[in-house]
């Protein structure tokens, strides 16, 4: 088959998407990915043909803000949000969808695989089922999908137990609306009216689980919270296998031997911009453990970002080879990447969280909710709660143990045949429809003769 994936320019969304395709050509498949052209070299190292997308919506990984300096700046709120979701992925539909349109002509593609924040497949998904092919989405973030107990997205709220939290969270949501999801649709709205699609009347990120052909949750049930229902495209595969020799070993490999817990500390690749919100703190929480070391990879970035003095026990890395160090690591101390959290929990590592841009403050309530960590609930942890949480994870063995346990479901889960069967269904069902349409089509026409 030829393979189109579509991926949004960040690292955390490539990353599963590479996997991915990896898995999809030991099958013999050609793959080519539309992502940002700071990407080109991790996509071709992966034997992936690079197609870059149009300038408008090709953004520097490294600086993804660099086009909305205010989120930088802005404190996690509803304002954020919606300055997030109008200029980060409403405003590159267009250009998205038109990056599509050209890959598709060049590469016919038998099944396009997304991430689940590359709205350019929106107006394929709304316009006519005959004039695409099936598009599988990839949940690279929490599961967006309308909550039972009615909580809106991205606040970070845990599942509601009682009547009283159940009103409380409908109150945030009807005012949310007004702040959030109005004013995006009115500037949605019209964009897709342009392409002869739409409108929508759900918010963008629960539509494409529902619009897609598949979606390929990548996490375990028990790190998503319950729900009534779920759209039939919803399918929980785990997380995909980590992508081998991605970075150097560092020089002082040989030092996680054992002899130290070993903490690893990380803000991403997208959040950290200011390493002074958690990854400084947490080099002053542990300053003075003997029997830590504290690891910090930088997301891409140079370690000599990270501001204040760096202490003895520390060792830093812009990148490093996560399938050599997680099976080393103790705890991991992150702001709430969702690939890092799944990586982690696969192998049994608890956490300790502290984020609220993005989609953080929702991954970090699953954390916390799943009893595989402990949730500061702030996007500013200050050292001396990194230091109790971190020693509390680290000296009460009920959260390694809930990890643990947790890392047997991911186990449980034979991810690359559930993706291989997955993309396999929709495109042969896909095949089926179009032949049985092409035989009705002639039926139609034999009758129509027959007639005369």
């Amino acid at each position: 088959m030829n393979i189109l994936i579509a991926s949004t320019p960040a690292t955390g969304h490539l990353n599963p998407l590479l996997a991915i395709a990896r898995i999809l050509i030991a099958e013999g498949h050609e793959i080519t990915c539309l992502t940002g052209t700071a990407l080109r070299g991790r996509v071709e190292s992966n034997g992936v043909t690079f197609r870059p997308l149009p300038p408008d919506a090709n953004f520097d990984p490294n600086d993804a803000f660099a086009r909305v300096p205010e989120l930088k700046t802005i404190s996690p709120g509803p304002e954020w949000i919606r300055i997030a979701i109008e200029r980060v992925f409403v405003d590159n539909i267009v250009p998205q969808h038109d990056g599509l349109q050209d890959a598709l002509q060049d590469f016919p593609a038998d099944v396009i695989i997304g991430d689940d924040m590359f709205f350019g497949v929106l107006p394929m998904l709304l316009g006519a089922r005959a004039k695409r092919p099936p598009v599988v989405l990839c949940g690279t973030s929490f599961l967006h999908w309308r909550r039972q107990d009615g909580a809106p997205h991205f606040l970070g709220l845990p599942p509601a137990r009682t009547k009283g939290e159940r009103d409380k969270y409908a109150a945030i949501a009807r005012e949310l609306d007004t702040i959030i999801d109005q004013p995006v649709a009115r500037r949605l709205n019209p964009i897709l009216g342009a392409l002869g699609v739409g409108p929508l009347s759900i918010p963008i990120f629960d539509s494409v689980v529902e619009l897609s052909d598949a979606y390929m949750q990548l996490t375990v049930p028990s790190l998503e919270f319950p729900r009534d229902a779920i759209p039939p495209s919803v399918h929980f595969v785990g997380t995909p296998p980590l992508i081998p020799n991605q970075a150097p070993l560092p020089s002082w490999a040989h030092e996680l031997d054992g002899s130290r817990k070993v903490v690893l500390v990380t803000q991403g690749t997208v959040a950290n911009h200011n390493f002074g919100l958690l990854v400084a703190p947490t080099l002053a929480a542990l300053a003075n453990e003997p029997d830590v070391l504290v690891v910090v990879t930088a997301g891409g970035r140079s370690v000599e970002a990270i501001p204040g003095s760096i202490p003895s026990n520390a060792r830093l890395a812009n990148y490093l080879p996560f399938e050599w160090l997680l099976p080393k690591v103790d705890v991991l101390v992150t702001n709430g990447g969702y690939g890092s959290v799944n990586q982690a929990i696969s192998f049994g590592i608890p956490l300790v969280t502290a984020g609220l841009t993005e989609d953080k403050a929702d991954v970090n309530a699953r954390v916390a909710w799943s009893g595989v960590g402990i949730d500061l609930e702030t996007n500013e942890p200050t050292p001396e709660a990194l230091r109790t949480a971190i020693r509390t994870v680290l000296d009460q063995p009920g959260y390694r143990l809930r990890a643990s346990q947790m890392a047997v479901e991911y186990a449980e889960i034979d991810t690359q045949s559930e993706i291989l069967g997955i993309i396999s269904h929709v495109v042969v069902n896909e095949s089926t429809k179009i032949v049985v349409q092409r035989r009705g089509t002639m039926v139609a026409t034999q009758g129509r003769r027959a007639a005369r």
